[in-house]
């Protein structure tokens, strides 16, 4: 009965959602009565019959669904270096929220919340880490080899689903069957040259460190009845400068602008003050999700890195960090500034301060 529930589910998938009926057909079914209902372990979905016994054909259907999805982030490496448990969670809350999107019916005591509609799972994996207070560092070794262990030998290469998942985007987009807010899973085809979701999460990890409110409380000592503050997502709020001195041509910029846009694209909730500067600020922007970027970029004089900081000292805003897209090449101001600097330049330059990303690195 559960095998020909499983076959009623797939077939389901393949004739309403091809997307991701497509993917299920490349998992292994396993069935594991030692396991309370069911699990993902790469390729391999693994189930007890007795609860899948109990679960109607659209929740089955919403189970094969959220494990295809997992077997796609799992071949997209974004979990690497992650604290494996909470970066799980943090997926099953991303699918899931997906698959509600789509009008998937989700099983009892699946992992949902509102609070989680339409981020990233990196932005879910950042709140969770800190809710949870864990560190990425203290993951035990155990488990990171248990993980290991577990997956096992891969019935697809990543190669091989890697060109599945093009090959499916490519057809069903031109037939309008991409699911909605897919986006969020799959690698942007504008092709940025700096895994911005690494990158940022990084900076926005360290910095929300300070940010604290009352809800929800921090899990680690609720045991001891203290109810501490926790660190909640909120919106990305930074500061993003532009060198548009003569020194930058009009291919350095559109590249500037590219990685701009997929910031924007990776993060649902931001507010962005966007600097416009050669030797003196020639514009400003206020981006978010409802002010699109409007490419009007002016300049073409020297370059003075100082107008902005001045600026940025003068401002009410509580910016978490400053981006400025440069070639290096300008006048620096003689003292350090208060705020953290990520500089993202074409080659290495001598900077007197902050971090350098190098583009195509």
């Amino acid at each position: 009965m559960t095998k020909k529930k499983l076959t009623q589910a797939k077939t389901k998938l393949m004739l309403e959602n091809p997307y991701f009926g497509t993917l299920v057909t490349t998992l292994e079914f396993r069935e594991n009565e030692n396991i309370a209902n069911k699990r993902n372990l790469g390729d391999i979905f693994e189930y007890n019959p007795e609860y899948l016994e109990v679960l109607s054909i659209d929740e089955v259907t919403t189970l094969l669904a959220n494990s295809a999805m997992h077997q796609a982030l799992f071949h997209g490496e974004r979990g690497e270096g992650k604290v494996s448990s909470v970066w799980q969670l943090a997926s099953d809350y991303a699918i899931n929220d997906l698959l509600v999107e789509n009008g998937f019916m989700l099983p009892p005591m699946a992992n949902y919340s509102s609070r989680f509609e339409r981020l990233y799972t990196e932005q879910i994996y950042t709140t969770l880490l800190g809710e949870l207070d864990i560190d990425e560092d203290d993951e035990p070794q155990e488990e990171q080899e248990q993980e290991v262990e577990q997956v096992g030998e891969e019935i697809l290469t990543q190669e091989e689903y890697k060109l599945i998942l093009e090959q499916l985007g490519v057809k069903l987009e031109k037939q309008g069957d991409l699911p909605k807010g897919i986006e969020r899973f799959v690698t942007s085809n504008r092709n940025p040259q700096i895994s911005w979701r690494e990158e940022l999460y990084r900076y926005v990890n360290v910095h929300a460190k300070s940010d604290y409110r009352m809800f929800p409380p921090s899990k680690k000592h609720l045991y001891r009845g203290i109810a501490l503050p926790s660190i909640y997502g909120e919106e990305l709020k930074i500061a993003v400068a532009i060198d548009t001195s003569a020194s930058i041509d009009d291919e350095l910029l559109n590249i500037f602008l590219t990685e701009l846009e997929e910031i924007m694209q990776i993060f649902t909730h931001y507010m962005i003050e966007l600097i416009e500067c050669d030797a003196t600020i020639q514009n400003i922007q206020q981006l978010t999700p409802h002010e699109p970027l409007v490419s009007t970029f002016k300049g073409g004089g020297g370059t003075d890195f100082s107008p902005v900081f001045e600026h940025l000292e003068m401002s009410y805003e509580d910016f978490k960090f400053l981006i400025y897209f440069t070639d290096g090449q300008g006048k620096f101001p003689n003292y350090l500034p208060n705020i953290d600097v990520l500089w993202v330049m074409p080659q290495m330059g001598d900077i007197p301060f902050g971090e350098i990303l190098v583009l195509g690195e």
